[in-house]
């Protein structure tokens, strides 16, 4: 909300996130890639096998993000801004790496920290560059409220749960080894820690640094913030773009022709594959199958 900086890292909250996101892996079954947490934005690079997958692990996420980050600064408000933003990759290896490159280069590339490892806030750097599992910490916020009920004295890790996952590889990266995999990314990081010493060199800048990024005040926002509408779709050549775009006219065409034979009553219409059927009254559908995507 305003670009506030209520993500801004910390040990709890570094470790919060990333319980959210792992138990929400495991509850939902996506594939995550790769994951960074600035101090007023999020992101996820994922993959969904499923319809409504995507959909419900991000609400899970969010909303879970949203009430720690607000009970951690006592922030009594709506947290996010607006609903996520989720942007296609294309099959192409080049969009994917370069999507993976530019998660990587968070922190960098808005000059706070010279280096990717040297962002304090949640990432899934190590993980990437090691092959380590993943590792943060569910708050099982209902047990600790009945144990207070209770009368019981409730330390703050008392409930704390330990949620772990393993990162999926990216699709193109997918036949390769594990080692493979992880010298292809420390090779994007040694790119990244380059770029920004040559900029910072030709700029005459210093970057803010770790200590004062975890110092700063939550509820500061900053001066300028970068507003710009989000891509149809992460591509790497302008023939995969026109490819895309192009289908994704043929599906809103094909569902919204599917909406109105459903608003005229149509209970058999079927919707394109991988959309969600908008839900119809209460009173039209007692007893009756919703439409399902066909």
């Amino acid at each position: 909300m305003q670009a506030r900086l209520l993500l801004r890292p910390s040990q709890e909250l570094n470790t919060i996130i990333t319980g959210i996101i792992a138990r929400g892996i495991r509850m939902y079954g996506v594939e995550v890639s790769y994951f960074v947490a600035m101090s007023n934005h999020l992101h996820i690079l994922q993959v969904a096998h499923e319809e409504g997958q995507m959909k419900g692990f991000m609400n899970f996420v969010n909303s879970n993000i949203a009430k720690e980050a607000g009970r951690l600064h006592g922030w009594r408000e709506k947290l996010w801004g607006r609903r996520y933003r989720l942007v296609p990759i294309t099959d192409e290896p080049e969009a994917q790496v370069a999507r993976l490159r530019y998660l990587l280069a968070h922190g960098c590339k808005e000059n706070l920290v010279r280096k990717p490892s040297e962002w304090p806030g949640a990432s899934a750097l190590k993980a990437i560059l090691k092959g380590v599992p993943v590792v943060g910490h569910w708050f099982n916020r209902t047990e600790a409220y009945r144990a207070k009920r209770r009368g019981e004295r409730v330390a703050p890790w008392d409930y704390a749960e330990e949620e772990s996952f393993e990162l999926a590889p990216l699709p193109c990266w997918a036949e390769l080894s594990a080692e493979e995999r992880q010298e292809k990314a420390q090779a994007l990081v040694k790119e990244i820690e380059q770029e920004t010493r040559e900029r910072f060199a030709k700029e005459g800048r210093s970057p803010l640094g770790a200590r004062r990024i975890m110092n700063q005040n939550p509820h500061s926002k900053p001066r300028k913030v970068k507003r710009s509408p989000a891509p149809l779709v992460h591509a790497a050549s302008p023939e995969e773009w026109v490819i895309f775009k192009r289908n994704w006219l043929y599906f809103v065409d094909c569902y919204r022709e599917a909406a109105d034979r459903l608003k005229k009553g149509d209970l058999t219409v079927l919707f394109p594959e991988g959309s969600i059927p908008p839900r119809l009254p209460s009173s039209r559908t007692h007893g009756q199958p919703r439409p399902a995507p066909g």
